[in-house]
């Protein structure tokens, strides 16, 4: 393993603990015809041995993974959706006490959350780079700007519309390699008084639980709460809480303010002590990751190859982000599964990123049945089994690789 030059945030040394190989954006579907224009790039991961955040130990251009045609939708699932309502509940009942309060989003995606917020008549606006989410968004009802948040952009909506009372982020900031931007933007932008609440996937629960397709270009950062609270200090904010959520895995809801705004709340050194009995802050916990996740796609492998030369139909569930680490980390291709279907239109009928696995409208996976599906959208299974009991009941079975390869 070799050492990268320093941290991005504060310029310790980096070690590497895995190398994923080569990967292309991890949202990008190619049509059949663009294949030559894929962009690749090395995806390893280190963690530096000062402030203790895990990274990449390279970048993916951010105008190659949040195109306009990003095709990422958050209220394809029932369960974000439901999350993302109680959010703007949250919200609304108990940190805007005005009328008059902003509540800025980074990130917004499709409206899921600020939706709900404008029908309340909270004022909000959210910020995407992605053109195509943006539109739906303000179908939804929900305000919009199209582009990257940063200082320049933060700056320009508080002459337009005051300072925000609450800016909000999910499944973003983690996204951002150059995260000195997005803080001096909120700097720009919060109230003196106000809060910035970001969620974002727990490192801890990606070790623990294998998790490790959710490592991809998009994930520059693996969050702890210990690297973290450095991490907003070293901006001038301090964190005052911490919950953990359920979404994705295994999520943490982190929430910050100006030093002094707001007390400190017991549940971020309790999280930082046990981050210390569990080791996530050590080089060699991640050592024993990377082996790890090398004997579950050693696995994974050969019992797609089993399955195939026993004459068994396999086919992919869910076309998403993670999907891509794990088919170009084990190089699972059309030979292995013939498609992925997915419920995404701006999906369908495109390429996998990298393996060119074709995608097919969802209803390809009754049309007929296959033996075994591959579920990448894991995180989602309680939802997606439910949903597709008719293909159990007719003896088809799931395949899992989290924590390990398994067959439900």
């Amino acid at each position: 393993m070799s050492v990268a030059p320093t941290c991005r945030l504060c310029a310790g040394p980096v070690r590497e603990w895995m190398d994923l190989g080569r990967q292309p954006a991890s949202n990008a579907f190619p049509r059949p015809d663009e294949t030559d224009a894929e962009r690749f790039f090395r995806l390893a991961v280190g963690i530096c041995a000062e402030c203790t955040m895990v990274q990449q130990l390279e970048a993916m251009p951010t105008d190659h993974m949040f195109r306009a045609d990003y095709p990422y939708r958050s209220s394809t699932s029932d369960g974000l959706r439901r999350h993302f309502e109680a959010v703007a509940g949250w919200l609304r009942d108990t940190e805007l006490t005005d009328r008059a309060d902003l509540v800025v989003e980074i990130g917004c995606n499709d409206g899921a959350m600020l939706g709900v917020l404008g029908a309340s008549g909270v004022r909000h606006l959210g910020v995407d780079p992605s053109a195509g989410a943006a539109r739906t968004a303000v179908a939804r009802g929900a305000e919009v700007r199209v582009g990257f948040f940063d200082e320049v952009s933060a700056a320009a909506i508080r002459a337009e519309r005051g300072p925000a009372k609450v800016v909000f982020s999910a499944n973003t900031i983690s996204h951002v390699a150059d995260i000195g931007t997005v803080f001096r933007g909120v700097d720009r932008l919060l109230t003196s008084d106000g809060i910035f609440v970001f969620e974002d996937r727990y490192v801890a629960d990606i070790v623990e639980y294998a998790y490790f397709d959710q490592i991809y270009d998009e994930h520059f950062y693996l969050f702890s709460v210990r690297a973290v609270d450095a991490m907003v200090a070293r901006f001038g904010f301090e964190l005052v809480d911490v919950e953990r959520i359920p979404i994705h895995g295994g999520s943490l809801r982190f929430t910050v303010a100006r030093p002094g705004a707001r007390p400190r709340r017991a549940s971020v050194g309790r999280m930082i002590d046990e981050e210390a009995q569990t080791a996530i802050g050590e080089y060699d916990t991640y050592l024993r990751f990377a082996r790890q996740i090398e004997r579950v796609g050693a696995d994974l492998v050969a019992l797609l190859t089993d399955l195939r030369d026993a004459g068994r139909r396999v086919v992919g569930y869910g076309a998403t982000s993670k999907s891509a680490t794990v088919t170009n980390f084990c190089g699972i291709g059309p030979d292995l599964v013939p498609f992925i279907c997915d419920t995404t239109p701006e999906k369908q009928g495109r390429l996998s990123p990298g393996m060119h696995i074709p995608v097919r409208p969802h209803a390809a996976f009754a049309d007929p049945y296959p033996d075994y599906a591959l579920l990448f959208a894991w995180n989602h299974a309680e939802e997606i089994m439910a949903k597709e009991r008719h293909f159990v009941a007719q003896g088809g079975r799931w395949i899992l690789y989290v924590p390990h390869v398994h067959i439900v």
